[in-house]
């Protein structure tokens, strides 16, 4: 059809494509500013805003008396929001738990849900009002403050944002998820805005860092430590967007004999205490967690957590850094400050763009209340002057009006009055005319004449202003403030543990003996506890045992392969005893050709000698010998057809190295150099053949080695005389009993 419109009759074709980008274009654009997205000037989406505007409406005020939430709802949905009641009633409950909003508006009587996570009662059982924040988001309302709009259905007006004496959007915070864009703002204490507010004013051109000196970080109605860095805080207070991790507050508490329980006080935000519990109840159940071995709910009014550890010994430190990485103890807030701007735009703001438009919008309201009260005193003020002109000329007045058909127009014509004026005049009761009432009417037009000069004065000074709004904000201050039950921050600040990783990982895993076993043709497995009798395993047909040693679940194993590639695996992760095991290159990303030379219990610290074939290696630390991923990391680099082959101890200040000629060396362990990675230096040259075996032992000890029958051989240094050397020497035939394999240890 193209983009052309064919009418037949009463139907009208056109294009499918165009009429989905424009109706889901609509639906977008009517997701983001009319249900998810808040306005940065009052920090409110449309819902709420009507939610207030009719509980206004109902006279719901703070000191009045409560009233069924029904008839908020109701009021909501019949007049404003053509939207579902359950919607409404659930935005309604949330802006009256003080576990979600830092500063509710919403005063709810009966069951608004708790934080395990419970719901609120119906709403034709609970019953409501407003709070104090919610009356100041709402000041000024009737007095031209902000500009109004039609209803849905056009029978009545709505406010298009309230007046916000109260820094709502950052106080209270805001969440929703758009069409391609979302927010989430997090609550902040009211006070610290306050003082950020202030000193904007007087230093529109303050610095970043100075801001985040006055607004650390958020405050949420739940408590918590926040351990987020302040280069990290502070970045996301410039950008608009980050995010806060946010931990649980815990003590221990101490009990008879030594032993202690933890205690959980704070959660952080938005977390269901009910599933949080449940979750490390999940932990203790599956055996991830072997350090805990209870949890309790004990809380009435007050959140209590009860965690009991397995034994006195256990780290309190390490149990909680544990439990913060699996569970929501720790919970990471997002920020995204996307609002709409007073344009209606959405926008990612910082945070000191988002106090600025909320003092522009202040400072608005400010001018339109002071026009809105210099109108009204315009319009007294010319009443009071007729009312004085009557006075004065009292007889003349009462003949007019007693005696001329059309009184309006003579009082006009005889006194000069206007229609104001003379309407006035005309309305006027019989007892006003006493001598008393005259007097009065003077003080009251002196009174408004110097308040009308007081406004015009404010209108015409931008510095006025700013100190008009500068007084209200310390009104707020003093209400909120820090000293108050509900001003005083709840969310403290704190460092992360810089407990080891490997030590969180430790406490996750249960530590049990158990028997590791690499066959030739490279299964693995791991038996539970500790076997002797190696002779009872079974294996594949024309499979053999290759490795077999004793280790524990927490235990980190190192592969060593031949192309001088190290491997890491974690013991509790190897597959059971029952069957064969699995392939270990299903753990690995091994390469074909290439096979495990050694395979041992990795212990930090530890000084190891690598050799390769040819006679090159070098001392590295074992530490450095982890590898991160499946492939592994490259430590010893040999080339074709040299392959790694030598990974012993190295404890001691003396090495010996034998060749498959068998000529035997020993030289110092300090002429071999410590290294990270490399080819290594020559320990042994040869003419034929390559290394065979290689020990480190200290002087003072002498040199061991072991026959095929199992007996013990050492020979002192001074009985080795002949054999020592400097490092890359050739070396001579070993002494009388050395194993024919070349080997130190058969």
């Amino acid at each position: 059809m193209g983009n052309d419109i064919v009418k037949s009759g009463t139907l009208e074709s056109i294009n499918l494509r165009e009429a989905l980008e424009e109706r889901y274009l609509a639906y977008a654009l009517s997701t983001i500013t009319q249900r998810a997205l808040p306005d940065v000037r009052d920090g409110m989406k449309p819902v709420h805003r009507r939610i207030l505007f009719a509980m206004r409406q109902l006279k719901m005020d703070p000191n009045g008396g409560f009233k069924k939430s029904a008839r908020v709802v109701g009021d909501v949905i019949g007049k404003y929001h053509p939207h579902g009641d359950t919607a409404v009633y659930d935005a309604m409950v949330r802006l009256a738990q003080n576990f979600a909003s830092r500063y509710p508006m919403v005063d709810g009587q009966g069951n608004f849900g708790n934080i395990d996570g419970d719901s609120a009662a119906a709403m034709r059982y609970t019953e409501a009002r407003m709070t104090e924040v919610g009356r100041l988001m709402m000041e000024g309302i009737d007095e031209d403050a902000v500009d109004f709009r039609e209803t849905y259905d056009g029978e009545d007006s709505e406010p298009i944002v309230l007046p916000s004496s109260f820094p709502n959007l950052l106080a209270n915070g805001s969440s929703g998820i758009a069409v391609g864009m979302a927010t989430s703002i997090p609550p902040h204490n009211v006070s610290e805005l306050c003082e950020a507010s202030l000193h904007l004013i007087k230093y529109p051109n303050c610095s970043d860092e100075k801001l985040l000196e006055l607004v650390p970080g958020p405050d949420f109605p739940t408590g918590g430590i926040l351990v987020e860095g302040r280069e990290q805080i502070l970045d996301a207070y410039r950008t608009g967007k980050g995010g806060f991790r946010v931990r649980a507050k815990w003590h221990k508490e101490e009990m008879a004999r030594g032993a202690y329980q933890i205690v959980v006080t704070e959660i952080p935000y938005q977390v269901q205490k009910s599933r949080l519990i449940e979750r490390i109840a999940d932990l203790i159940q599956n055996r991830k967690l072997p350090l805990l071995v209870d949890v309790r709910d004990e809380s009435a009014e007050d959140i209590r957590v009860v965690l009991e550890p397995k034994n006195r010994t256990v780290d309190a430190d390490l149990l909680m850094e544990a439990l913060f990485k699996l569970t929501d103890l720790e919970s990471r807030i997002p920020l995204n400050m996307n609002v709409l701007t007073d344009a209606g735009v959405p926008k990612v703001l910082g945070i000191r763009s988002v106090l600025q438009h909320w003092l522009d919008h202040r400072r608005d309201v400010l001018q339109r209340r002071s026009r809105h009260r210099l109108a009204k005193i315009e319009h007294r003020l010319e009443v009071l002057d007729g009312y004085l002109i009557a006075y004065l000329n009292l007889d003349e007045v009462i003949r007019i009006i007693r005696f001329e058909d059309e009184p309006r127009n003579e009082l006009m014509k005889a006194f000069n009055l206007t229609e104001v004026q003379a309407d006035a005049i005309l309305n006027m009761r019989l007892r006003s005319l006493r001598k008393l009432e005259e007097m009065e009417i003077r003080t009251e037009h002196d009174n408004l004449s110097k308040e009308r000069d007081q406004i015009i004065e404010l209108l015409g000074s931008e510095d006025l202003q700013w100190k008009k709004i500068s007084k209200q904000i310390r009104e707020i201050y003093k209400t909120f403030g820090p000293e108050t039950d509900l001003g005083a921050r709840r969310t403290g600040f704190g460092e992360a543990s810089e407990r080891d990783i490997e030590d969180i990982n430790m406490a996750l895993v249960e530590r049990e003996p158990v028997t590791l076993v690499l066959s030739e043709k490279g299964w693995i497995r791991a038996l539970r506890g500790h076997i002797t009798d190696f002779s009872t395993l079974n294996f594949k047909d024309g499979d053999k045992l290759k490795f077999a040693f004793h280790a524990e679940t927490t235990d980190k194993l190192l592969l060593m392969a031949t192309c001088g590639r190290f491997y890491t695996l974690q013991a509790d992760k190897l597959p059971g005893g029952r069957g064969h095991g699995e392939p270990i290159r299903v753990m690995i990303e091994m390469e074909p050709g290439i096979d495990v030379v050694d395979m041992f219990v990795h212990k930090p610290g530890r000084k190891l000698l690598l050799a390769s074939t040819d006679g090159r290696g070098f001392i590295v630390n074992e530490d450095n010998l982890i590898a991160n991923t499946r492939k592994g990391k490259q430590v010893l680099n040999v080339s074709a057809p040299n392959e790694a082959k030598i990974c012993v101890e190295a404890n001691g200040d003396r090495i010996a190295v034998i060749g498959q000629n068998r000529k035997l060396l020993v030289f110092e362990a300090e002429q071999l150099p410590e290294m990270n990675r490399g080819r290594g230096v020559m320990l042994q040259r040869y003419k034929d053949g390559g290394i065979s075996d290689a020990k480190v032992f200290k002087a003072e000890d002498g040199l061991s080695w072991h026959d095929s029958s199992g007996r013990t051989f050492t020979r002192s240094l001074d009985e080795m005389t002949e054999w020592l050397g400097e490092r890359a020497q050739a070396g001579r035939m070993p002494p009388n009993g050395f194993p024919r394999s070349n080997k130190f240890e058969n």
